[in-house]
C-alpha cells in the first residue's frame, strides 16, 4: 500500500505540474503581497450548529489576530471528498479545513504525507485531555492510515451517535413505557403490534437498517469486539456472538412485525419523513436528525439511548486537518483551538449539535441538554463503537444488500452472515497485505 500510495502521490504531482498548479509550504501565512492570511474551508450549512459556532470562532480569531485576513470558503461536501488530495497539495488549497474522518479519507491522506502531524499541538493545547479515547480514535492514524493509533492528524470538535427517537404522543396513547432494557423494548413493541401499529421504522435501502443491526450486535459486545471488528486487532467470527445475535434478532423482529417488510426498499429520508409525520412510534438513527426533527415535528417527541447498551454506534464528527502544504500552520492551530473553547462548544450545543466538550448546564433547551448528556454518558464510558460499514472499502453496499435480505426474508441470518463475512475478511486481508 505504501508503494502504491507513493506512486499515486507522484502521479498527482505530475497532474498538478501539467495543470500549472504548484505545491507550496512554509508557515508564514503570507500571500504574495506580504499580508498575513488564513485560508479556511468547511462544508457545514450557515444555519447548522457547526456553521453557527464556527462563524463565531472566525470572529474571535479575527479579534485575537489583528492584521490577519481570514479567507473562508464554504465548499460542497462532494467537492472536498472527491478532490481533497489534489487540492490540498496545491497553492490553491486551504490552511485548515474540515475533512472526513476514517481510514479511506483522513487516514489515506495522512499516509500519503499530505496532512500535518498534530501530535505536539494536541499535547501542548490539551486536546488529548479534552477528547475521550473513543473520540481520539478518529483523530489518530498509523503509517498505513488505519485509525485508532499513531499520530494525530485531525481534531474533532463535535460528535454524533445513534439513539432512539420516539413519539411520546403514541407512547401515551397506547400506554407504552419508555424501555430501559432490551426485554422491555420487545414488550413495548409487542404492545404496538397488538394494536395494529408497526413500532419501529427503518430503511433497508440505505444506512438505517445496518445501524439497527449493529446496535443489536452491540447489545452482546464489548470493547474487544469493537477493536477486533473496526481496528483488525484479531479475526472476527461472524457466526458467533455478537454478530450472530444481531442478525438473528433482527430477523426475529421482522417476523414479529416490529419492522415492516416494506422497509427493505425504503431510504433514510422515507424513514425520517414518516417519523416527522407522526406515523412511526420509534426509529433508531443518528443525532444528525435532531435539528431537523426539532424544527419540523409538531407532536411531543424525545429520545432515549438504545436500552441496555453500553456501546453505541457513533464517533467524533468530521475533523479539522491542516494540510502539509499550509502556509499558516500556527494560525491554523490557533483557529482549531478556538473551536474547542467552552463558548464555541456551547454554541454547538444550543443550536442542536453535539459538542465534544459540552457542559449540559450551559444548554437552555431540555431536549438539547438531554442530547448532550446522553453523548457525554456514552463518551465517558468509552462507549462509541463507530459504524458497521467503516472497516473496509465498499462495505456499506455489502451491508445494505445483506440487511435488505433479512428484511424481505429472502435469506436466513446464517446466509446473510456468510454474505457479509467474506467481503470484510477479504478487505482486512488486503489492508494487512499492504
Amino acid at each position: 500500500m505504501q508503494r502504491l500510495r507513493r506512486v499515486a502521490v507522484a502521479a498527482m504531482v505530475a497532474v498538478l505540474a501539467a495543470t500549472g498548479v504548484t505545491a507550496c509550504g512554509g508557515d508564514d501565512g503570507e500571500d504574495g503581497s506580504g499580508a498575513k492570511v488564513l485560508k479556511l474551508w468547511h462544508y457545514e450549512g450557515a444555519n447548522s450548529a457547526m456553521g453557527v459556532a464556527w462563524d463565531k470562532a472566525i470572529e474571535i480569531f479575527k479579534q485575537e489576530h489583528t492584521g490577519v485576513e481570514v479567507r473562508f470558503e464554504r465548499k460542497a461536501f462532494e467537492q472536498i471528498q472527491q478532490n481533497a488530495a489534489m487540492i490540498i497539495n496545491s497553492s490553491e488549497g486551504p490552511d485548515v479545513m474540515e475533512y472526513n474522518k476514517g481510514n479511506a479519507t483522513a487516514g489515506l491522506l495522512s499516509s500519503q504525507g499530505l496532512l500535518t502531524d498534530l501530535t505536539a499541538q494536541a499535547t501542548k493545547r490539551g486536546w488529548d485531555k479534552t477528547l475521550s479515547p473513543s473520540l481520539q480514535t478518529t483523530a489518530r492514524y498509523d503509517d498505513k492510515g488505519v485509525m485508532g493509533s499513531g499520530n494525530w492528524f485531525g481534531v474533532p470538535n463535535y460528535g454524533e451517535y445513534v439513539t432512539v427517537y420516539y413519539n411520546k404522543d403514541l407512547f401515551t396513547k397506547y400506554g407504552v413505557q419508555v424501555p430501559t432494557t432490551l426485554d422491555e423494548m420487545t414488550t413495548a413493541m409487542d404492545t404496538f403490534v397488538g394494536k395494529g401499529v408497526t413500532p419501529l421504522g427503518t430503511a433497508g435501502a440505505e444506512y438505517p437498517a445496518g445501524q439497527l443491526f449493529y446496535q443489536l450486535a452491540l447489545a452482546r459486545a464489548d470493547r474487544t469486539f469493537v477493536d477486533n471488528y473496526q481496528l483488525y486487532k484479531h479475526p472476527v467470527d461472524f457466526h458467533a456472538d455478537p454478530l450472530s445475535f444481531g442478525a438473528e434478532t433482527f430477523a426475529d423482529w421482522v417476523r414479529k412485525g416490529y419492522v415492516s417488510k416494506d422497509a427493505a426498499s425504503a431510504k433514510a429520508e422515507d424513514m425520517g419523513t414518516a417519523f416527522i409525520a407522526g406515523k412511526t412510534p420509534m426509529i433508531v438513527s443518528g443525532s444528525w436528525w435532531y435539528g431537523r426533527f426539532k424544527d419540523e415535528i409538531k407532536f411531543d417527541w424525545d429520545t432515549f439511548l438504545f436500552p441496555g447498551n453500553t456501546l453505541n454506534a457513533g464517533s467524533s464528527g468530521n475533523i479539522w486537518v491542516v494540510p502539509a502544504s499550509s502556509k499558516a500552520k500556527d494560525l491554523a492551530y490557533d483557529f482549531i483551538d478556538i473551536t474547542m473553547r467552552p463558548e464555541i462548544q456551547a454554541l454547538i450545543a444550543n443550536n442542536g449539535g453535539v459538542p465534544v466538550a459540552g457542559d449540559p448546564a450551559q444548554v437552555s433547551d431540555p431536549k438539547d441538554r438531554k442530547l448532550i448528556e446522553d453523548f457525554n454518558k456514552i463518551s465517558a464510558q468509552d462507549g462509541l463503537a463507530f459504524y458497521p460499514d467503516w472497516p473496509v472499502p465498499g462495505y456499506y453496499d455489502v451491508l445494505v444488500a445483506g440487511l435488505q435480505s433479512l428484511i424481505n426474508q429472502s435469506k436466513s441470518p446464517d446466509q446473510v452472515l456468510d454474505a457479509i463475512a467474506k467481503p470484510y475478511q477479504d478487505g482486512v486481508a488486503e489492508i494487512k497485505r499492504n
